[in-house]
This record gives structure tokens, C-alpha cells and sequence, in this order.
């Protein structure tokens, strides 16, 4: 029994999950341990079996790391993989003891190491294989190659989806789960680039939620995933998250990154390396 221990609000870590046990071939008794609001949904999730966190544990890390561990005694669990935060998002993995026949491995993307290490943990349980899944800073590497007994880069591919009815081109696509202010920033970025095109684009939304005030010109498509509609687009216009940067990797000729101030996740290095 393998648990992928991914805890995060947004659609990013059960990408990742997915994208992960997909590549590796782990998928199969596999559960997730998820906070994300999107953990009910089957096409994020794969089908797979979920433990969701109670909103009560929001900010309870001695919580969390509770539930973890009857959760590891209850699965039967063998193999814990930690998603991103080595520590876990609230240091709660900072004080984990493996038991007895637990193997822990760590899944690691780019953190803002020294906001990371400061407020979360700099002490890291000890882990047997940490895979890379892109450059990392200097000490968030040095960090993880003294807490692992390997590091191991990977480059992930995501699971196959269902197919999916076209989109009439031309278009401009957004793509992005929130927050709305990030969307409309996102659709205003977009409609800068149309101007600049020689031919005539409507703008194409692609997110799991609408957007309260969406202008009445963009269509909003509940779309997941949306790597079907990147081939046809004038433009694809996103934030610089790890999956959003790495799924759009092929069009970036076409591809325009907006990074945006996220807590322990470096979006502007990101961004700033793909160019």
C-alpha cells in the first residue's frame, strides 16, 4: 500500500500525485491524503482513493500528524511519498518517526527554501529516495541530499485522459484554478497579446471553477485537463506553477507566464528560468 501524502488547496499537488504514480507505474493501491477542494472530483483525482483532512486540521500540525499516522496503521500502509514540502506544508512531518517497515520517499519541485525552512521546518525526516523534478536552489538541495539517501531526477508524464470536444479556433487561452483576481488578471494579460495579433482570437477560459464576475466576451470551459485545447491556441496565457509550466513546456513559442507571489513556492525563478 502506497500513500501519496499531498497537502496543498489547489489542483497542483493532486496533478503532481497523478502525474507521479502514473509515471513510476505506482498507481495501482494507491490513496491519496489530500486537503485540496478538488479531491471529490474524479477527473483530478483518477478514481483513486482519497483521505481527505477535515478543515478542523487546518493549522494543527500535532492534528495532522496524528491522522497520518492512524491513517499509515489503519492502510497498512509500506511506502509513504511525501508531495513538495519535505516537512510537510505546517512542519508537521518535522517530528515524524517512521515506524518499522515504512519506506519514505519525497517528491521535491521548487520551494522558496529559507521562507520554507522558517516557517514550516528546516528539519527534515529521513528519506530513502527523493526524486528532482526540477532545479532546485542551492540549499533547498543541499537540504534534501543530506535528509535522503538518494536524489534522483524524474521527469514526470501525465496519466492519458479521456478525449475531449474540440474548441473552434481562433482563441486565446487562459488557464488557471483561482483566485478570481489572478483569472481577471490573467484574461487582461490575454487581451494585451490579441491586440497585438494580426487576426481576430476570442479568449477560451479553461478552469474548474467560473469566475464570479466573468466578462460576458470569454467562454469558460470547465475543462480538466486542459492540455487538449494547447495545441489550437493563438496564445496560452497561465500562472508559473510547477504543472502549469511544465504541461505547456511544448508550446512555450506560444506561451506567455505570469508569476504570482505564492508562499513557499517560487513562481518568479520559475518563470524567470523558463525564458
Amino acid at each position: 500500500m502506497l500513500l501519496y501524502y499531498a497537502m496543498g488547496g489547489g489542483l497542483g499537488h493532486l496533478t503532481r500525485a497523478r502525474a507521479f504514480l502514473h509515471t513510476t507505474g505506482l498507481g495501482e493501491g494507491a490513496t491519496l491524503f489530500a486537503s485540496s477542494r478538488f479531491a471529490d472530483d474524479p477527473r483530478v483525482t483518477g478514481g483513486l482513493p482519497v483521505v481527505k483532512v477535515p478543515a478542523g486540521l487546518d493549522g494543527d500540525p500535532e492534528g495532522l500528524r496524528e491522522l497520518l499516522e492512524r491513517t499509515i496503521a489503519g492502510l497498512g500502509v509500506r511506502r509513504l511519498v511525501v508531495d513538495a514540502f519535505p516537512a510537510g506544508l505546517l512542519g508537521e512531518l518535522a517530528a515524524f518517526h517512521a515506524p518499522a517497515g515504512l519506506e519514505l520517499w519525497h517528491v521535491a519541485r521548487l520551494l522558496r527554501w529559507e521562507r520554507y525552512a522558517a516557517d514550516a521546518s528546516s528539519r527534515l525526516p529521513r528519506f530513502e529516495r527523493t526524486f528532482v523534478l526540477e532545479e532546485l536552489h542551492g540549499e533547498h538541495r543541499r537540504a534534501l541530499g543530506a535528509a535522503s539517501g538518494e536524489l534522483l531526477p524524474l521527469d514526470l508524464v501525465d496519466p492519458p485522459s479521456a478525449a475531449q470536444d474540440p474548441v473552434e479556433p481562433p482563441y486565446a487561452l487562459v488557464v488557471h484554478g483561482g483566485p478570481d483576481e489572478e483569472t481577471a488578471d490573467l484574461l487582461a494579460c490575454a487581451r494585451e497579446l490579441l491586440r497585438a495579433s494580426p487576426g481576430p482570437a476570442r479568449l477560451v477560459l479553461a478552469s474548474p471553477e467560473r469566475p464570479g464576475d466573468l466578462p460576458p466576451d470569454v467562454t469558460w470551459l470547465d475543462r480538466f485537463p486542459a492540455a487538449g485545447l494547447f495545441a489550437a491556441a493563438e496564445r496560452i496565457v497561465t500562472a508559473a506553477g510547477f504543472n502549469a509550466v511544465r504541461q505547456t513546456e511544448p508550446h512555450r513559442r506560444r506561451r506567455f507566464l505570469v508569476p504570482y507571489s505564492r508562499r513557499f513556492d517560487d513562481q518568479f525563478a520559475r518563470a524567470a528560468r523558463s525564458r
